[in-house]
């Protein structure tokens, strides 16, 4: 608002002080010049009389009221005054017509704005910074759970495309450089119910100055970063960034899962998925025999060093390899997109296919080449532009790799069911058995879309009747807590997936594992099982009667007369 007053004050100045001038001498000569009463004697005119006759003398109003009447000299001072005081009156308004279709003065009132939004919030919030397809997608993932946003993005196309997304909930946005401080601190960084800053842009230093300057105007703050080099990421760790997130390590980490234990990877994909999507299907990429990666960049050296881990052979395609480098079994030179150079690379024996460059033409003529060649192949492409997913959809890829979806989904887990991600962690070093024991559970628990995942935390605000029933030394077990409020002898649909106390963490605790006041559980069913437990938490009567059976007297007139009841029975 400072800045908004500043400029008016700066553009305005001259005019203002023109239109004032203009006044004053208008008045002036109004009270050097005598006028005349009735009887033609001369009368000065005081001060206000002046004032208000040249008042709506220069407004063109055309309203006459004075106590005397003019004289002839006082006639020819006001038709100059009525000139100078319109043209004064053109120009000022002139100069505030330009002043607000000026940019500068547009983009004052926009912070302005902005930043009277921001400090409007009363919800925690978290402020994404870049509003490109990775902060898209997170944006619109956070906004369907209800979570506040803020945004912040240097390009005012994309600021102004924002608003024009159909979202669930407001997201205030600033057209501004999140490198700059001082956006960040307009952004709300500082304020008290900002909860983390995610940095989404697509230049790596600008994620790393954005994370540095979180962590230094704001410590306690959870900073997550997109980052797509080994050094910058080293670099954003070295000063505390809490998370860190590559698409192309984290996808060929996935791959590398997904060959050793396929039913781990179909159950993180269920967890994490959107509720209103059908299931993904569980893939099966092979374990033996020789890959074609097309493409030595980021995305190419990532799936290099992971699928070499597994032990498979590897065949690398690149069209400039003095940039990107050569691998140790050497390289084919060309792009794929020919038969003569998928052919040099063995494509016709090969098993897999990674369709890897930074060019999804390339990439789509790679697979659709590749696939005339050798219809068998289980083919991995990577998609690098949002609106060729309907091509990416149709060309027989097996795994479709798009880097901001890959960020904006791990994200989303992390700051909407922070215990999800850890146990994705734990699950891995479990065996698949385990996996597919557990995935077999949730197909039991839902029909073709994925289940609902929620946490609870155990506390006065989520769950009070469980804490008054801790309190008073009653225990409440993962079992009993799993009943129906509705029939207790009837189990909710639900399976508790991890517990985390001060002491650790467990997968699937026990049914006779008690559950205590601090805990956290992760869940997963049907939207009605959760609201259901919800019931049961909240309510003591509804928990006694899920442990004991007994239905308690819920209004105060019911508890009065069950008290009465009981009374009269002890006279008995």
């Amino acid at each position: 608002m400072d800045n908004v007053v500043y400029l008016i004050m700066r553009r305005m100045r001259t005019p203002l002080l023109i239109l004032i001038g203009t006044y004053a001498v208008a008045m002036a000569g109004m009270v050097l010049i005598p006028a005349q009463d009735a009887a033609g004697n001369p009368v000065p005119t005081s001060f206000f009389h002046a004032f208000y006759f040249v008042s709506y003398m220069s407004t063109t109003i055309g309203f006459g009221e004075l106590p005397n009447a003019f004289t002839d000299a006082q006639r020819i001072w006001v038709s100059f005054s009525v000139f100078a005081t319109v043209a004064v009156w053109l120009y000022a308004i002139g100069t505030l017509i330009t002043l607000l279709q000026d940019t500068t003065f547009q983009r004052a009132i926009t912070e302005a704005r902005f930043r009277r939004r921001v400090r409007q919030l009363r919800e925690p919030f978290y402020l994404v910074c870049g509003y490109g397809q990775t902060g898209t997608a997170l944006v619109r993932s956070l906004t369907d759970r209800h979570q506040r946003v803020v945004t912040i993005d240097v390009d005012p196309q994309r600021v102004n495309l924002l608003k024009l997304d159909n979202l669930r909930e407001y997201v205030p946005a600033l057209c501004a450089d999140a490198r700059e401080p001082s956006s960040l601190e307009a952004a709300g960084l500082q304020h008290p119910l900002c909860k983390g800053v995610v940095a989404l842009t697509n230049v790596n230093e600008a994620n790393l100055k954005i994370a540095i300057a979180a962590k230094l105007l704001n410590p306690e703050i959870t900073v997550i970063c997109r980052a797509d080099s080994h050094e910058v990421e080293a670099n954003m760790a070295s000063f505390g960034t809490d998370y860190i997130y590559d698409p192309f390590d984290t996808f060929a980490l996935d791959m590398a899962i997904a060959i050793q234990a396929p039913c781990l990877t179909l159950l993180s994909k269920w967890l994490a998925g959107y509720e209103d999507q059908a299931l993904d299907a569980p893939i099966f990429p092979p374990a033996e025999g020789r890959w074609v990666i097309c493409g030595f960049g980021r995305f190419g050296k990532a799936m290099y060093r992971h699928l070499s881990d597994q032990g498979l052979d590897l065949t690398v395609i690149e069209a400039v390899p003095h940039k990107t480098g050569i691998p140790k079994e050497g390289v084919v030179y060309g792009r794929g997109t020919e038969a003569v150079t998928l052919e040099q690379a063995g494509i016709l024996d090969a098993v897999g296919l990674v369709a890897g460059t930074d060019d999804d033409a390339n990439n789509l003529s790679i697979i659709m080449t590749a696939l005339k060649l050798n219809p068998n192949l289980f083919v991995v492409a990577r998609q690098n532009h949002r609106h060729n997913k309907t091509l990416f959809e149709r060309v027989g890829a097996q795994v479709v790799m798009m880097p901001s979806s890959i960020i904006a989904d791990r994200i989303r887990v992390r700051l909407g069911t922070p215990l999800l991600a850890e146990l994705t962690i734990l699950a891995r070093y479990r065996k698949d058995d385990w996996a597919c024991e557990l995935v077999s559970r949730v197909v039991a628990l839902v029909d073709d879309h994925p289940p609902h995942v929620w946490e609870i935390t155990i506390d006065e605000i989520q769950a009070p009747a469980l804490c008054a029933m801790d309190r008073c030394g009653n225990p409440v077990t993962v079992e009993q807590l799993s009943r129906d409020p509705r029939d207790r002898d009837r189990a909710l649909p639900l399976i508790v997936l991890l517990r985390m106390d001060n002491d650790g963490r467990e997968l699937l605790p026990a049914a006779d594992v008690r559950v205590r006041s601090g805990d956290r559980l992760l869940l997963c069913g049907p939207a009605d099982a959760s609201r259901s437990l919800a019931w049961t938490l909240r309510n003591l009567n509804v928990l006694e009667y899920v442990l004991t059976g007994n239905v308690a007297p819920g209004g105060l007139i019911w508890r009065w007369l069950a008290r009465r009841r009981a009374r009269a029975a002890s006279d008995t």
